[in-house]
């Protein structure tokens, strides 16, 4: 198993800008003199602590917001997806919520709990997950949404829902299936396990354990690294790497092909090679 990597110096900045998205979910950027490298980075902040951030109607609607808000900002190059709560990423869906449900409510609700964690999955930018403390059911298929997954050792996730009679709805059954495989996928689905940390960088459902506490840390260094990079570049490679994971190799490149072309002919192309030739740093102008 791979070790867990000691997170490096990483500022845990304020934020210079925090939009709020009906209470429950707000967007943090990050001040370009105080945080140069995280200028072009947002943080989107689960924030309904007191219910351990349980995905309600309310705040699936605030999650979809926000992520439509990110989505359109061309600034952006990386975003961060964490908690304000330093014991639950998410814990899933708001089932005392869902209790006093009619059947009629649960099928209203559907379309704004789909819009919500299809917001995460389908941001154009590279997209971390911060995971400290409990990720489960909901709560975790928000993080296999995102395309890299940072867990803090006390890490607890898992997809428990066939354990309430319901099954995985925001994605899991397939995001967790592209991830793992059929078997392990499988597995974690039909027993409603709740994995370790360890245990979930082992079935690959995570890419990185930190020490508790500095998931989001690490996930900040990592979106510092990617922003640094062609704002044209990431999005394009994302759109390629999307498009072309569930169609046949001739399907794919044909997409990268495309995807290539609308970057090569990009500003960033031309600002790429000519820092290179001069040994600079790059000054990309995001077209």
């Amino acid at each position: 198993m791979p070790s867990a990597p000691t997170p490096s110096s990483v500022p845990s900045p304020a934020p210079a800008d925090a939009t709020p998205h009906g209470g429950l979910v707000r967007v943090e950027r990050f001040d370009a003199t105080e945080h140069p490298a995280l200028a072009h980075v947002a943080e989107i902040v689960l924030d309904r602590p007191a219910a351990m951030n349980a995905v309600s109607t309310a705040m699936a609607r605030d999650i979809a917001a926000a992520t439509a808000a990110v989505a359109a900002d061309p600034t952006v190059s990386c975003v961060v997806l964490s908690s304000s709560h330093d014991r639950a990423f998410c814990v899933g869906a708001d089932l005392k919520e869902r209790n006093a449900f009619s059947d009629a409510d649960l099928m209203e609700q559907r379309p704004v709990a789909r819009a919500a964690y299809g917001g995460v999955l389908g941001l154009p930018v590279p997209v971390v997950a911060a995971v400290d403390g409990f990720a489960l059911g909901g709560g975790f298929e928000l993080a296999l949404s995102c395309d890299l997954i940072v867990a803090g050792e006390g890490a607890l996730v898992g997809l428990p829902e066939v354990g309430v009679g319901v099954i995985p709805g925001g994605g899991g059954t397939q995001l967790l299936v592209r991830r793992v495989g059929w078997s392990r996928a499988a597995r974690a689905v039909f027993t409603a396990a709740r994995f370790t940390a360890a245990e979930a960088l082992e079935l690959g459902a995570v890419d990185e354990v930190v020490p508790a506490g500095t998931a989001r840390d690490r996930a900040l260094e990592l979106a510092r690294t990617i922003a640094a990079h062609s704002p044209v570049g990431l999005r394009s490679a994302k759109r390629a790497m999307r498009l072309g994971a569930d169609v046949d190799l001739a399907a794919g490149l044909e997409i990268e092909d495309a995807c290539w072309r609308a970057t090569a002919f990009s500003g960033d192309r031309r600002e790429g090679v000519a820092a290179f030739a001069e040994k600079r740093t790059p000054v990309w102008p995001g077209r």
